[in-house]
């Protein structure tokens, strides 16, 4: 059975969640929580978030033991950009994109 916990519009460019993501892929959900708690990033905060409440969603929902479960996917999708300016030389602007992330978290029972 697979569960899912979503965060979107996370204040993080798409890039730097990616990198912290990829560590957690296939990893068990006990020890990945693990793992992004000694990881000194706010990315890192974030995508721990977001898997601790796919852990409590499988549950609560599907009753299934936080111990059995894998992360399957740590998915980072792009969010909507703001566009926003920033003073620049000779009384010009200099464009700025803040740019957004969702977080998509699958987490698999491993007993199948």
């Amino acid at each position: 059975m697979e569960v899912q916990a979503i965060t979107r519009y996370a204040r993080m460019s798409p890039k730097k969640m990616r990198e912290v993501a990829r560590t957690i892929q296939g990893r068990k959900a006990p020890e990945a929580v693990d793992l992004l708690g000694i990881i000194p990033r706010k990315s890192a905060r974030l995508i721990a978030k977001t898997l601790k409440s796919a852990i409590a969603n499988a549950e609560n929902n599907a009753n299934l033991s936080a111990d059995s479960l894998v992360v399957k996917t740590a998915v980072i999708e792009n969010g909507p950009v703001l566009k926003r300016f920033k003073a620049a030389a000779k009384g010009s602007a200099a464009p700025r994109r803040k740019k957004m992330s969702h977080i998509r978290i699958v987490l698999a029972d491993g007993n199948n």
